[in-house]
């Protein structure tokens, strides 16, 4: 334990050296540039984008040529995680700059304290006007905010429900549309242009039931996705793989995920989703039924006009999945789009900072599987673009956290970042400056079960190369994956024969850093 302790000692030593010289610069670089305007921040961030849909990582689904265009004129971050693969803690996490047990949001049946420190009060307490428009998905109401437009909830895909500021309202369209409407309104009429501006973006797409806007339902259909190699996994030596729900051949639902809401009330289900599925279709407008039903009444019929069975319908249910999915992903990049345009046209790109993300990963069809929620690389891995004016250009691969966006991000504004904020800046990254004591390794921790999906709790320490991870509470199960050698994770090393010194060393690390974020978790190992 001394040897630990002195290991982590070091650690902080070196990441607080690391913050001195990156302030001091910062302090150096105002004094040079008197007078000049403060940066401006568009943070855009989608709820359950994968990387794995975004063609300036992944080329095998589809194009994003708009938000490819914030890494061609900045960075592509290839190493970026989140610190809990879950929307409202991940949202937490991102607020605060502090892993789960240190902000109180481990999960979803839990409420954001809003009264506690996070980086846009920090923001706004310098100068700053600070605007959160689109999904919050936090239970509380937004604080630290001069203007808030949030949808209520989860939010609807089709004429969704909104809180402008504690009112309530009901606008009609399309929600990717109209939170990018309200964005560029807030950014035209209501903001005050003597100030600089932090303007968050939170889009509900593509969250599940990826509902595709009614211009895109037709989009890609006549393409075919390629099955992963592992979408029939049987999750040997992963005891906790094999209990989860989140399986497509499983779980997804016809209705409710899939649309199949006939109008014969012939298909049924056994999800207990069938009714909210059915609820859905209810919320359009007979205008927007129209359309929506030109569109799924023929897959409707064949559907039911063919009874598909085992692998086929398995892998009919992965196609129409990934249709609906990379539709809605469509409207995004077309949506990012209009926002990088209205930026250009008004002068805003040459002083505005912009981020792209999402609020973690998300599996299409790696493991058979759909939603996110475990440590393993589909879902701990999250995009991250960002556009610095000035900054470098081409790929980061240091590895980086949500955690650190707040950090990040009052470094930019010349705000101090709180001692007990565990995320550090990345912005001498961004200037494209060495950062010889960058983290070797990164923490995750998920805590929500039981609940939907029936993914154990466990967390886990990665490495550029090796992961080790811990399920615990109802059962009791280790993982350790050598992610250069099985970068798929299918193969569990765990106690077997010649990895006896890299799970000791893995073991070590994984306390450190369990003993630098203070997560209680310790205790019971």
């Amino acid at each position: 334990m001394e040897k630990l302790t002195s290991l982590f000692l070091y650690s902080l030593a070196g990441t607080a050296a690391f913050v001195s010289l990156s302030s001091f610069q910062d302090i150096k670089d105002e004094k040079k540039g008197e007078g000049k305007k403060s940066f401006n921040v568009v943070y855009i961030m989608c709820d359950d984008h994968s990387y794995q849909t975004i063609s300036t990582y992944d080329q095998r689904y589809m194009q994003t040529p708009n938000i490819d265009r914030i890494a061609n004129e900045g960075v592509r971050f290839t190493n970026s995680f989140v610190a809990n693969s879950l929307s409202g803690p991940s949202r937490a996490c991102m607020l605060t700059g502090k892993h789960s047990h240190a902000n109180g949001f481990t999960d979803n049946s839990t409420t954001f304290d809003g009264s506690q420190q996070t980086f846009p009060k920090l923001l706004r307490n310098a100068g700053y006007q600070t605007a959160m428009i689109g999904k919050w998905h936090l239970v509380s109401e937004p604080t630290g905010f001069d203007y808030w437009d949030i949808l209520v909830g989860q939010g609807n895909y089709y004429n969704p429900d909104f809180i402008n500021n504690g009112k309530k309202v009901q606008r009609e369209g399309y929600a990717t549309n109209i939170i990018t409407d309200l964005a560029i309104d807030w950014l035209d009429e209501k903001r005050d242009k003597e100030k600089p501006f932090c303007l968050f973006i939170h889009h509900k797409a593509p969250h599940r039931t990826w509902m595709p806007d009614l211009c895109d339902l037709d989009l890609y259909e006549d393409v075919v996705y390629p099955l992963p190699e592992n979408f029939y996994d049987k999750y040997e030596g992963r005891v906790a793989a094999s209990l989860q729900e989140m399986s497509i051949i499983k779980d997804m639902d016809l209705v409710y995920d899939l649309k199949m809401a006939d109008k014969e009330n012939e298909i049924h289900t056994q999800t207990g989703l069938e009714q909210a599925g059915r609820s859905m279709y209810s919320r359009l407008s007979p205008e927007q039924k129209l359309l929506w039903d030109k569109h799924y009444d023929p897959i409707i019929r064949k559907f039911k006009e063919v009874r598909l069975t085992g692998k086929a319908l398995a892998e009919w249910k992965y196609q129409q999945y990934m249709h609906d999915y990379m539709r809605v992903i469509h409207s995004v990049d077309r949506n990012v789009g209009r926002v990088l345009d209205y930026l250009e046209k008004n002068g805003l790109l040459e002083n505005t900072m912009i981020v792209y993300t999402s609020d973690q990963g998300f599996y299409m069809g790696e493991h058979g599987w759909f939603d996110k929620r475990f440590m393993y690389e589909e879902s701990f891995r999250t995009p991250l673009l960002v556009r610095l004016p000035g900054g470098k250009k081409g790929d980061i691969d240091k590895m980086v956290q949500n955690i650190d966006y707040g950090p990040t991000i009052l470094d930019l504004a010349g705000v101090p970042t709180p001692a007990d904020m565990h995320g550090v800046s990345f912005l001498p990254l961004l200037r494209g400056e060495k950062a010889s004591r960058w983290r070797k390794s990164l923490y995750y921790h998920f805590y929500e079960y039981p609940a939907e999906h029936a993914v154990r709790r466990h967390y886990g320490v990665r490495t550029e190369r090796y992961k080790l991870m811990h399920f615990y509470n109802d059962i009791d199960c280790w993982e350790l994956y050598d992610l250069k050698q099985d970068p798929s994770e299918m193969n569990n090393l765990y106690g077997k024969p010649g990895t006896e010194k890299i799970t000791k060393e893995l073991r070590l690390e994984l306390l450190k850093l369990q003993l630098q974020y203070d997560d209680p978790i310790r205790k019971l190992n």
